[in-house]
């Protein structure tokens, strides 16, 4: 069988990339199976999760039962600039960051393609549960994967045409059942590891001692106030608080209370009822469109998702230079900045950005 062409696929140890690779393989393509080693940190960081040595054990190991090349690429420094200064940047300003999407957008789909370009490969395959076409005017397209319990396009928003043309998703067409079925009849010794819950880096997934750790200057004491500004009690941080919080906010009113704004110059996390974390809207920027750009200069209606795992809601988008403004059709809750907002028509993801702030 003549070759499909050159693959380079970022296996992370897990099942997902596992398959995809042996998929690849058996599909006709020359594999190169890659780890990507992400975090270095200075004073004593180890690497965590899908970076981790166990990680990087389970790739190699899967490589080697199915008889293709594996590399580990060192890509703490680009992960670092990017990722984690972001990470570090967002908390300071009181923001709750998503540093899955930053790493699809400037490692695993940025640095990650580069190297593929500087090894003379013609393609970078991942295993994310979405689907890409090409229609045709030759234009890409990026749909959610066939599972809707393990759909990801909501982390992959920041993707254009130029990374479309170039990836390959080999279980965006399947369910995650599927995906393990193939594992054992590959015989790989992942086939029944468990997914990864937690934001990779993060051990135990403690994002506050985490942050405390590397950024010690987030630990400020602060105010926790009402909506009236009444102090109800005191923080430690607000990087450890995110609205629509409900537990472990330090504070008893006798009444089930959310966090509802965190004031970052301030240092002051302001707590209420659920009721006022109904949004009307929201505006975003950092808006990256698959098209190039959005499909109207003006207004229009599409489904947008304000979390991972949320339901999508019929909203008015208006586009504004980088930014946008969106309205719902019915009011949404826990619309909290520094996620992501994105933006779909049925399946298929049109786009998505960074929620600045919510609309009343």
């Amino acid at each position: 069988m003549a070759s499909k062409g050159s693959v380079l696929v970022a296996m992370s140890g897990g099942v997902d990339s596992s398959v995809s690779a042996c998929l690849l393989l058996e599909q006709g393509y020359e594999v190169i199976g890659s780890h990507l080693r992400l975090l270095h940190l200075p004073g004593g960081g180890v690497d965590h999760g899908c970076c981790g040595p166990r990680a990087r054990e389970d790739a190699s190991t899967v490589a080697r039962i199915a008889g293709f090349p594996f590399e580990v690429v060192d890509m703490s420094e680009i992960f670092e600039e990017t990722v984690l200064s972001d990470f570090f940047d967002e908390h300071r300003a009181g923001r709750t960051p998503n540093p899955c999407v930053r790493c699809n957008e400037h490692v695993k789909f940025g640095a990650f393609l580069a190297r593929a370009d500087r090894l003379g490969v013609d393609f970078v395959a991942t295993g994310h549960y979405v689907r890409s076409w090409r229609d045709g005017d030759g234009s890409w397209h990026l749909g959610t994967g066939l599972d809707p319990t393990k759909d990801q396009s909501y982390m992959l928003h920041t993707l254009g045409q130029r990374e479309l043309a170039r990836s390959l998703f080999p279980v965006g067409g399947m369910t995650k059942t599927m995906t393990r079925r193939l594992a054992e009849r590959f015989g790989l010794p992942v086939a029944d590891k468990p997914d990864s819950q937690d934001v990779c880096f993060v051990p135990g997934g403690d994002h506050a001692a985490f942050l405390e750790e590397y950024v010690p200057a987030l630990i400020r004491e602060g105010e926790v106030v009402g909506v009236d500004g009444r102090v109800l009690g005191r923080h430690r941080g607000a990087h450890r608080f995110t609205v629509g919080q409900r537990r472990g906010l330090g504070v008893s009113t006798g009444e089930r209370t959310y966090v509802v704004d965190i004031d970052a110059t301030a240092n002051r996390v302001v707590v209420g009822p659920s009721e006022l974390l109904a949004r009307s809207g929201l505006e975003a920027d950092r808006m990256r469109w698959v098209a190039g750009e959005p499909p109207s200069d003006g207004p229009f209606e599409a489904e947008v998702r304000v979390r991972y795992r949320g339901e999508a809601v019929r909203s008015v988008v208006t586009p504004d230079g980088g930014l946008v403004r969106v309205r719902f059709s019915r009011p949404q809750r826990g619309v909290a900045p520094g996620q992501s907002v994105v933006v779909y028509r049925g399946d298929e993801l049109l786009g998505g950005g960074r929620i600045l702030r919510a609309l009343a």
